[in-house]
């Protein structure tokens, strides 16, 4: 399967990086990512990949790192 520009398989999670956190989830749902994770710096999670979703790191309300899956 070939991404589309819509699909969020297209869109390049480092455009998230420095944005407010509530408009990068916005933009981030209206680009098609059906889940957004918000996450402060040093958070542990798991390693499982999930197709569809934006991983973002947040600290003082900017996103400072942002990654799929």
């Amino acid at each position: 399967m070939t991404a589309s520009a819509s699909s969020p398989t297209a869109d390049d999670p480092a455009r998230y990086v420095g944005l407010d956190a509530g408009e990068a989830e916005r933009r981030a749902r209206a680009r098609g990512w059906t889940t957004v994770r918000t996450v402060p710096p040093g958070t542990i999670l798991t390693m499982e990949y999930l197709e569809g979703r934006l991983n973002l790191e947040v600290e003082d309300a900017k996103v400072r790192r942002a990654w799929s899956g």
